[in-house]
């Protein structure tokens, strides 16, 4: 375009006027000029859509156009972003997302579910006709990593990603970490404060981080999307006793998600973990996210920020607009999805870092005999055995002492022979509840 010639307004459509979408217009309102500096021409939201049109969201909305469906917004002629903002895999937001890619609008998401789920078909739609699929604000709020893994890093061969990918769970787990508090008890406080949702089985059980990762592993390895292929594991079985042991042996409890290429394919994994006190993830505390990345070039990076909320979620939206308002249209997962490759899963390999194992063992003659027997037969080699003297629990069936806490460190070993090795010894009837076990990681 010749210089001095101004372009015409990018019109957004926005549908879903929850927390973000209000979020979403304040930024745009309040930014409206330095937006339309850095990005060469006006964004302007001219359509919205949502459930109820009278409800008071505290931003004004008689200059926007109304549309009772989203999938009306996102074919109307006057727009030329959609902004899906309803979530859910399917439904309304999957509909009115193919329907602004059948009408030839480009698309920005929020949307994690509907992306890990169908980003494969939404990103051949819009490739096909030379339109933008952005979901910035789908993967750790306010953080950057779309972008990042996409084009600052597409020098590079990535060989990790990882991180802390929900805000929820890290805010239990640093609260009993700093407070000796219980799971339940905290996870009360956070839903009063809105930091966890009345039914918290998304987030504390690890599949919110899950779809998360799932979109970071095809963006960083060039794989197809394989939601299905994520080892899952929750928050909700950790204790405080677990908290105050890993701080004895020097290390603090996360949710870790994270996606490894190995020779063999790529391992993709959700669960809670022992890091070092001294590693920068470990410092991560409340609802703030965290991903890092291991390059060949750029070596190791992290980022960090606001995983959730109003003003960090639009943040990232607006990003998407801006790269749509300049013309940069890229393919949604940083190749086109023709060329990504199938996903391998990757062969079983031995864990470095080994594994905390805490059992609750009946104090009687042989018990502890027996549980090293149990090790032994797997191959499991142990680097210490602490006993921990607590108040009674209650006898045994047979009369024996009460049950006595038990914390094993285990050297590297299969996670395999460690899940038999604690199906046996539960077997055995020597301790009167399931064993816990969680990973050590050498970050």
């Amino acid at each position: 375009m010749a210089a001095g010639v101004r372009q015409a307004p990018l019109r957004i459509g926005v549908a879903g006027l929850g927390t973000v979408g209000a979020g979403l217009l304040r930024l745009l309102r309040d930014q409206a000029g330095m937006l339309e500096v850095r990005c060469g021409r006006e964004l302007r939201v001219v359509g919205v859509s949502a459930r109820s049109k009278s409800k008071d969201r505290g931003v004004d909305l008689s200059s926007f156009e109304w549309f009772d469906a989203p999938e009306a917004l996102a074919a109307s002629p006057h727009i030329d972003v959609f902004v899906e903002l309803i979530g859910g895999e399917g439904g309304a937001a999957k509909a009115s997302v193919e329907a602004a890619l059948a009408a030839g609008k480009h698309v920005v998401t929020a949307n994690k579910a509907l992306i890990a789920h169908h980003g494969a078909s939404l990103a051949a739609k819009a490739e096909g006709r030379g339109l933008a699929l952005n979901f910035e604000a789908a993967v750790a709020g306010a953080i950057p990593i779309v972008k990042a893994l996409r084009e600052s890093l597409s020098g590079n061969t990535l060989t990790r990603v990882y991180g802390i990918m929900n805000g929820t769970t890290n805010y239990i787990l640093s609260r009993m970490t700093h407070e000796g508090g219980d799971f339940s008890a905290i996870l009360a406080d956070a839903q009063a404060i809105g930091y966890a949702e009345a039914d918290p089985a998304f987030d504390v059980g690890g599949h919110d981080a899950a779809h998360k990762l799932a979109i970071l592993t095809t963006l960083a390895f060039g794989t197809q999307i394989s939601l299905d292929s994520i080892y899952i594991e929750g928050i909700e079985a950790i204790t405080a006793a677990d908290i105050g042991a890993a701080d004895d042996l020097g290390y603090r409890i996360k949710l870790l998600a994270a996606a490894v290429r190995t020779e063999s394919g790529i391992e993709q994994r959700v669960h809670p973990a022992m890091v070092p006190k001294t590693a920068a993830i470990a410092q991560v505390d409340g609802v703030t996210n965290c991903v890092a990345v291991d390059a060949d070039h750029a070596g190791g990076v992290m980022l960090a920020g606001p995983g959730a909320g109003a003003q960090a979620t639009a943040s990232s939206v607006v990003s998407d607009l801006a790269d749509i308002a300049r013309g940069l249209i890229l393919p949604p997962f940083a190749v086109p999805v023709a060329q990504l490759k199938p996903y391998q899963r990757a062969q079983m390999r031995e864990h470095e870092g080994g594994y905390y194992i805490r059992l609750s063992v009946y104090d009687r003659p042989g018990a502890f005999a027996a549980i090293a027997t149990r090790m032994a037969a797997e191959g499991i080699s142990l680097e210490s055995i602490v006993q921990r003297r607590t108040r009674a629990l209650g006898a045994s069936p047979d009369g024996a002492g009460a049950p006595t806490p038990v914390i094993i460190i285990t050297h590297r070993t299969m996670e395999a022979a460690i899940r038999r090795a604690l199906d046996a010894i539960e077997r055995d009837g020597h301790v009167d509840r399931p064993p816990q076990m969680i990973r050590i990681e050498k970050l």
